[in-house]
């Protein structure tokens, strides 16, 4: 079994552990009525997305997402997360450091003895939830699910819904085809993002992502036989009738939506091992972009 098959396998253990987390550090987290940007680079900068949504959603203050490298100079926050799985990336640490001593900040990390231990005033560190493999799912997912959890939007249910996906077969037909699209609402049009990016990493796999609404804005004109739109979340009333009319395989999200990411991070794995890829060795791919390193 290849490091990512084992890291996306343990998900529901390392979201009990996040959730628990949670509540030990609530000072380092954002408090109601603070204004945040929440950054990442990748994977990081879609749970950012993801995240920043849920937080505007639950009423508990106007949240940005960018990407690190995009962080917009001069805009005033009460606070900045920063999302770094390997706590070494370069353009995470730039922005750090141009911050310092201007808004408080925050790294939540997998590996706290990097440069990161030093670049945040504050330091969650998810070492439970790193991971070997350069495709990112279980410190993505659980960096997400603390956050939930913060925000009292964490549930059992959510654990629950992470083993059925799990243990469930793929949808037939699923692996087979040749282009697949995910489709997302909210704060799962970030879980969207990176569901095609894994798709992306591990499988070399034609993929695209859209908010849901978007979707029969011009992309719906390239799903016909083959294809698979895999929704994550609830679907816009008629969507799936829509999609079914080309051809298309329809994936309905019946899961909660980071369940419905698990799945996907499978697809992926599994699309790659029908290629004869091996996702633990995805191309021109490393487990951390450190700019100007040999």
């Amino acid at each position: 079994m290849s490091h990512v098959e084992n890291e996306l396998n343990s998900q529901p253990e390392c979201w009990t552990r996040a959730a628990e987390l949670a509540r030990t550090h609530e000072a380092a987290l954002p408090a109601a009525g603070e204004r945040v940007a929440i950054v990442g680079c990748g994977t990081s900068w879609f749970m950012a997305q993801a995240a920043a949504a849920l937080r505007e959603q639950a009423g508990q203050g106007e949240t940005d997402a960018f990407a690190a490298s995009e962080f917009p100079a001069g805009r005033a926050y009460d606070r900045v997360i920063a999302l770094t799985r390997s706590g070494t990336t370069t353009e995470v640490l730039d922005l750090l450091a141009a911050l310092k001593g201007t808004v408080r900040t925050t790294a939540i990390t997998g590996d706290p003895d990097t440069p990161i231990k030093t670049a945040a005033n504050d330091l969650v560190v998810l070492d439970f939830a790193d991971e070997r493999s350069v495709v990112q799912t279980r410190f993505a997912t659980t960096a997400l699910t603390l956050l939930r959890a913060h925000l009292g939007l964490h549930t059992e249910q959510a654990v629950a819904d992470a083993r059925t996906a799990l243990a469930e077969p793929l949808p037939a037909g699923l692996v087979e085809c040749g282009q697949f699209t995910f489709l997302g609402r909210g704060w799962t049009v970030g879980l969207a993002n990176e569901a095609a990016l894994k798709m992306r990493e591990a499988s070399l796999s034609w993929t695209e992502a859209y908010p849901a609404m978007e979707y029969r804005h011009g992309p719906i004109s390239v799903t016909t036989a083959g294809t698979a739109t895999w929704m994550l979340g609830e679907a816009p009333e008629g969507l799936a009738e829509q999609v079914g009319a080309t051809g298309a395989l329809w994936v309905e999200g019946r899961l909660d939506p980071l369940a419905e990411l698990v799945r996907a991070q499978r697809l992926a794995v599994a699309v790659a091992a029908r290629q004869g890829l091996d996702p633990d060795q995805p191309r021109h791919l490393t487990r951390s972009v450190i700019l100007g390193a040999n």
